[in-house]
């Protein structure tokens, strides 16, 4: 499925699919990240531009802050299945956080290996109480 937002073109698989958690929907509203920001990161991530491969299927991207560049940005954990899921957990200001401390990796880890493996019926029981929101092509749909 492709999709066209302002500046850029995003091909996804017909399996990937994007979401984000309760958690990170509220810091990206705080931090005033769209989706297409979003879906840009994990395009980044599809192609290989990954900026830190914690293993365990949990990835470090960086994402620009609105007129900004990456390097002053934002950094977000994702938790990551090639051409399947992409679930966006955890967000943080570079300027507020270092980096995550190991006990945060390995409880990412140990969510990837469960989350990572959720089929349509777990996502969409997520998804209907709030857990999940998932980040959709509301730019223009191009089929």
């Amino acid at each position: 499925m492709l999709y066209y937002g302002q500046d850029a073109l995003w091909a996804f698989g017909e399996g990937m699919r994007i979401f984000k958690n309760k958690a990170f929907a509220r810091f990206a509203r705080k931090a005033r990240l769209e989706d297409s920001a979003l879906r840009q990161a994990v395009s980044d991530v599809e192609r290989g531009l990954i900026d830190a491969d914690l293993g365990g299927g949990v990835v470090k991207q960086r994402i620009a802050r609105a007129g900004g560049g990456k390097s002053g940005g934002f950094r977000t954990i994702i938790l990551f299945k090639a051409g399947a899921r992409a679930f966006f957990v955890h967000g943080f200001a570079k300027s507020g956080q270092d980096n995550i401390r190991d006990d945060e990796l390995a409880a990412f880890k140990m969510l990837a290996a469960d989350m990572l493996n959720y089929d349509d019926a777990a996502l969409a029981k997520a998804t209907a109480a709030g857990v999940l929101t998932e980040v959709t092509g509301n730019d223009q749909t191009i089929p």
